[in-house]
């Protein structure tokens, strides 16, 4: 499912508009960032929780040369699938 079939089904299935779906969507997703950005953890009971963690600088290789890289630490969003999320998987 890609992000305009997610806007469609929102609005059949919450009886709004696509524009309405769309501008829910887009502030859900910002409000998410937002938080995230602000170290904060973002948890919706049933459906999951979304976090930042570090992940430490470590050693690669260019798989065109096969030269040694160093690839450098960053930070990435996690998400843990909640219990009822789980179920229905």
């Amino acid at each position: 499912m890609n992000k305009a079939q997610l806007i469609d089904a929102i609005a059949e299935k919450a009886g709004l508009t696509k524009a309405e779906s769309k501008k829910a969507l887009e502030a859900f997703i910002e409000t998410v960032g937002e938080a995230l950005k602000n170290g904060d953890k973002v948890a919706l009971i049933g459906f999951g929780s979304f976090s930042v963690s570090e992940r430490s600088a470590r050693s690669g290789r260019n798989p065109q040369t096969g030269k040694a890289i160093t690839i450098p630490a960053k930070k990435v969003v996690k998400f843990k699938a909640g219990a009822e999320l789980a179920e229905k998987c």
